[in-house]
């Protein structure tokens, strides 16, 4: 049993990928095991009617089986009316939560309308997706370079809301372990594998971060699922760990929303 936290639906703004229609991404995810898979889409990346891509989202997501994939609406806090944003996806989709792509959207988590958010889902018990990164700096088109998202201030707020699930994709990287170790410590702060790199990665990246932790995540159609999945099938881990990352974990932010 697999539940993948990140994958993406539509296509990348500047090239095509494998699966990047829907009923394709689905039978490879079905193949593979996967039982839920927390969905997000590429059209949250630069698209300006968010409202719009979300409805979008969601109906993908019901055309080919609405337990597979879980929507995760695309907020842009540089837009006006977010808050709509964040309102529809809660009342009118019922979503778990939503994604933030601040990379894309050109504002820091020490923008005020981040603790806004924030402030937002706590009340509305959603979790928080973050993308840290979407693509690696040295392959990205010279017309939409981005950085990967500054995370330090995100620990100075986690006090105030220590009970909201914040999930980050993309993120885990040997420059920032001390950091990360910190963000688990002070809230309920999660990583997904999909960025690991290197051989024993898995067993590398669990002597800084609990097991709790960390979720199975493929960032697919952007990277291919089988990278992920061998980053469990080559670890050392015990079976108990595995069970957690792969969907006991994700389980577990689910029930306690």
């Amino acid at each position: 049993m697999i539940i993948d936290v990140n994958v993406s639906l539509s296509r990348w703004p500047n090239r095509r990928l494998p699966l990047d229609e829907t009923s394709k991404l689905a039978a490879t995810l079905i193949q593979n095991g996967v039982s839920q898979a927390w969905a997000g889409t590429f059209d949250g990346l630069l698209h300006n009617d968010l409202a719009a891509a979300n409805k979008w989202l969601v109906d993908q997501c019901r055309s080919v089986d609405e337990k597979l994939l879980l929507p995760f609406g695309a907020i842009n806090l540089s837009l006006p009316a977010w808050e709509e944003d964040v309102r529809r996806c809660h009342e009118f989709h019922g979503m778990k939560g939503v994604r933030l792509l601040p990379g894309y959207h050109d504002y820091t988590l020490e923008d005020p309308r981040f603790r806004q958010l924030l402030s937002l889902l706590a009340e509305k018990q959603m979790l928080l997706q973050i993308a840290v990164r979407q693509e690696d700096p040295r392959t990205q088109h010279r017309l939409l370079m981005t950085k990967d998202v500054d995370l330090k201030p995100l620990l100075t707020l986690l006090s105030d809301f220590s009970n909201l699930p914040v999930i980050l994709l993309n993120a885990v990287s040997g420059s920032a372990v001390e950091l990360h170790g910190q963000l688990v410590a002070a809230g309920k702060v999660y990583f997904d594998i999909a960025a690991l790199e290197g051989l024993a990665g898995l067993e590398r990246q669990v002597q800084s971060l609990p097991f709790e932790r960390l979720l199975f995540g493929s960032h697919s159609p952007f990277f291919a699922f089988d990278s992920a999945k061998l980053k469990l099938q080559e670890s050392e881990l015990p079976a108990q760990s595995t069970e957690q990352i792969t969907h006991l974990n994700a389980l577990k932010i689910l029930r306690e929303l």
